[in-house]
């Protein structure tokens, strides 16, 4: 198994990043963050995941163990492939998409390009047990951050600009309280 690589950025092609370890090029279908790590850098360290499959060895790269250990979970829902696996651990941070889990946001999955009602509301519900297991008590106001944030897309926000506008919020507000002071803040 390959599991880290670490040398210089080679080049770009449709599929990903060439990263040149000791006169070998390996293609790597990378993350977003990975291919702004290697822009410009002499030396990118990557960690990587390798899919076998019966035609082919594919290998995918990700910023941190999170990121793969994220990846590899998903390639545990049925139906999730890693092209799409790769979509979604592109999508946010892994936090981000556990806290999604965490609050039953399939609406969060649904965004990303690929993922449909169904392959959201499966990655939700297969993967939320392992993140029970994983997190501590979680905020009890899950409900009103989702109600928070389905009001600011209703009111032409994107799924991503409404996260961040109620980021800066205090959490302990009601959500129509958090609305308020997400668009204060925007204006």
């Amino acid at each position: 198994m390959i599991s880290r690589l670490r040398g210089a950025p080679a080049g770009r092609t449709f599929d990903g990043l060439v990263i040149d370890v000791g006169g070998v090029g390996y293609l790597v279908s990378a993350t977003p963050s990975v291919l702004r790590r290697a822009d410009g850098a002499a030396e990118v360290t990557v960690e990587t995941y390798l899919h076998v499959r019966e035609d082919a060895l594919q290998l995918y790269g990700f910023t941190d163990a999170a990121e793969r250990a994220f990846f590899v979970r998903l390639l545990g829902v049925s139906g999730i492939g890693p092209k799409v696996a790769l979509a979604v651990v592109s999508s946010a941070s892994p936090a981000e998409l556990e806290r999604a889990i965490t609050l039953k946001d399939a609406a969060r999955f649904q965004a990303i390009p690929g993922i449909g009602k169904k392959t959201a509301e499966r990655i939700v519900l297969e993967l939320e047990g392992s993140i029970a297991e994983a997190l501590p008590v979680v905020a009890t106001e899950g409900g009103g951050e989702l109600v928070a944030r389905d009001a600011l897309v209703e009111l032409g926000y994107s799924l991503v600009e409404a996260e961040q506008a109620l980021a800066g919020v205090d959490p302990d507000l009601p959500a129509e309280d958090r609305v308020r002071e997400a668009l204060r803040s925007a204006a």
